[in-house]
């Protein structure tokens, strides 16, 4: 087992509607979704928005398409209209989340 950087294995998208974050996390190969499932769980997202996600992380699962669907809520600081964040919106968060390592086979 060794570790991997998201970015090398996946692709996301982000975006953001108030104060909540929407992260779309695909497999860059169907082999890899089950590993996605077991490494990035929503505890585990929390934590590396640790001091921007203030509320509940919730994942949706979409097996047939090998994603996963993340709603992070609390997360814009109240939201793009309201914050003092220098960047208030959601769509740098999928680049972000693409930075969590997470452990995997060597293959």
């Amino acid at each position: 087992m060794g570790n991997v950087q998201l970015r090398e294995v996946a692709f996301a998208r982000s975006g953001d509607k108030g104060n909540t974050v929407n992260i779309g996390l695909f497999a860059a190969r169907p082999e890899w979704y089950e590993v996605f499932v077991r490494e990035v769980t929503p505890e585990r997202v929390k934590d590396h928005f640790r001091g921007l996600v203030e509320g509940e992380v919730e994942c949706y699962l979409m097996p047939n398409i090998h994603a996963m669907n993340f709603v992070l809520r609390g997360a814009l600081a109240g939201g793009g209209s309201t914050s003092i964040r220098m960047d208030n919106l959601g769509k740098c968060f999928g680049s972000n989340l693409l930075r969590m390592e997470i452990e995997a086979d060597e293959a």
